[in-house]
């Protein structure tokens, strides 16, 4: 009889994630976690069962453009996956946004939120992209308190209802500039009619959302951000008709090959400011605060995702004569995935924990400093983990890892754009600087990160403990003496970010692991902690600018 190998499985993915499981006994009142295991298993069945399954059937379809239709007019129109509309559906009526908004639970919603996405997205093709800027609207009209711009938008954003719902896209990257928005080249000319933009959106990752909100500079206004509006986008007309925007073709991407970016023209958009005229950037910080912790916790739900796959498979794939579950040396591969995976888990909840705090006004002034520096540090520090993860775990598939009907090469190809996405690694890294520039943020994080590594009473602990408080003092030191010469801190930026986020992480993995230790949760927590040490945490060197030039010359 011929072999054919057993491909990898999935179950419920609540009840087999037993760090999901500890952290939410941890966090939440133990009430309202019985209150959301329902909730949380019913979700953690569909996302490792039916919404999986859909999700390998679906795998060859992709957005399609069609520009003309067949008498000749311009109608521009996109048709997503099957998947992508099961999976607006599905948002919409188990509150993927709406959950936020509610408020049910308080400071602990965005936690409850989070929970929901966490289970369901990996199966969902990225869909958590168009829900993140959707999210990130929603919280950005209600900060900037446009009465009637939240009136007519709120409802439909944080919509139960599938057929009311509403998401929304953010349209700043234009051909100028990503990072550098205020190079921003659309003119918002007033009208009539009202305001009526002006431009070309390189990259518009929600294209099929039915508002927007977009950078655009008045005219008469100047140059650089201080320049720049903030402005809210109906895509459609009343007839149905794009609202003055033309699509100009879909990106050929290497991954999130689901999600319709596409490339506008907006000629005539008619558009209306949000929140005056000038300091669109500032404005966008409240957008971001959400989409960069979005960006984080998807992070973490696609190393989960690799990691249970990878798992399942190396109790299926026999080599040698025994499972590869029983190979010491694939065993100890996929433990120090598993390490990441802990710290970077731990590390986007602590920011989803402080967002909370934050939107419901519970947060004391040491949690809202230190929301500040946690947010970039949770994006930069998870995109880089979930880039390494998730390599590792298609290779340890082997060649069925590089062919893609297995479904496993996408899980790399989408992982990429999490340390791109909301910022690179280098400019949130930059953000790090002038989020600790303003004051108080570092000597926050440093506060926050003695009480967890104090909160350890097992020996077994004593040297993460140890090596976390010597990492954080050298990162003191460094960046107080790489302040004298700005060339230097901004070089070793990275290296001094991914520093604080690692060390962060072996922090949290400390309290986490004490916690469990006390509470019946077992030692798993604290192997975790000592592998992510052993893992490395301390990235800081001192840098010899001039070789850098002389590599790059």
């Amino acid at each position: 009889m011929s072999f054919f190998q057993e491909p990898p499985r999935l179950g419920n993915q609540y009840d087999e994630d037993a760090l999901l499981q500890s952290y939410l006994a941890r966090v939440l009142p133990r009430d309202m976690r019985a209150g959301l295991e329902g909730e949380l298993r019913e979700l953690g069945e569909l996302g490792g069962k039916a919404l999986y399954e859909y999700q390998l059937r679906d795998r060859l379809n992709e957005p399609v453009l069609t520009q003309w239709d067949a008498w000749g007019h311009r109608v521009d129109q996109i048709e997503v996956s099957p998947l992508w509309k099961e999976a607006e559906a599905l948002a919409a009526k188990r509150g993927l946004v709406a959950v936020a908004y509610e408020q049910k639970n308080g400071e602990y919603s965005r936690v409850h939120q989070f929970a929901l996405n966490y289970l369901v997205q990996p199966s969902l093709d990225v869909y958590s992209c168009p829900l993140a800027m959707t999210d990130g609207a929603a919280r950005t009209l209600l900060a900037l308190g446009n009465q009637e711009l939240v009136d007519r938008a709120l409802p439909h954003l944080s919509s139960r209802d599938p057929g009311t719902f509403w998401t929304s896209g953010q349209w700043m990257t234009e051909r100028t500039g990503g990072s550098d928005v205020g190079l921003t080249e659309t003119v918002a000319r007033q009208t009539a009619e009202g305001w009526r933009l002006y431009g070309t959106k390189w990259f518009t990752s929600a294209t099929t959302a039915q508002m927007a909100l977009t950078l655009g500079r008045p005219e008469g206004n100047g140059p650089g951000g201080k320049g720049l509006a903030i402005f809210y986008v109906e895509t459609r007309r009343p007839d149905g008709s794009l609202n003055g925007i033309s699509i100009n073709r879909l990106k050929d991407k290497l991954g999130t090959r689901k999600v319709p970016t596409a490339e506008l023209t907006l000629d005539g958009t008619l558009a209306m400011p949000v929140a005056g005229l000038t300091d669109g950037i500032r404005n966008m910080a409240w957008m971001l605060n959400v989409t960069r912790t979005g960006n984080a916790m998807g992070a973490n739900w696609s190393m989960r995702r690799a990691l249970a796959l990878a798992r399942d498979y190396a109790r299926r794939r026999v080599q040698f004569g025994a499972p590869l579950s029983e190979k010491p040396l694939h065993v100890d591969t996929l433990a120090g995935l598993e390490a990441e995976f802990h710290g970077g888990f731990l590390l986007a909840f602590r920011a989803v924990e402080l967002l909370g705090k934050l939107e419901a006004k519970t947060a004391t002034e040491e949690e809202l400093l230190l929301q500040r520096l946690v947010t970039p540090l949770a994006k930069l520090t998870t995109g880089r983990q979930v880039v390494q993860v998730t390599s590792e775990a298609v290779e340890s598939f082997g060649g069925a890892g590089y062919v893609e009907d297995t479904g496993l090469p996408r899980m790399l190809a989408d992982a990429q754009v999490l340390s791109i996405w909301e910022g690179t690694t280098n400019v949130l890294s930059l953000d790090t600087l002038r989020a600790m520039a303003k004051g108080g943020a570092l000597e926050a994080l440093y506060a926050d990160a003695e009480k967890k590594l104090g909160a350890a009473k097992d020996a077994g602990l004593r040297l993460c403990v140890e090596a976390a408080q010597e990492t954080l003092e050298k990162a003191r030191a460094w960046v107080m003496k790489a302040m004298e010469n700005p060339a230097s801190v901004e070089a070793g930026a990275r290296r001094f970010a991914l520093t604080l986020g690692r060390t962060y992480e072996l922090a949290l993995l400390v309290e986490h692991a004490q916690w469990c230790l006390d509470n019946g949760h077992g030692p798993r927590a604290m192997a975790a902690a000592r592998r992510l040490l052993r893992n490395g945490v301390d990235l800081i060197v001192e840098m010899d600018l001039d070789d850098s030039r002389l590599l790059m010359s």
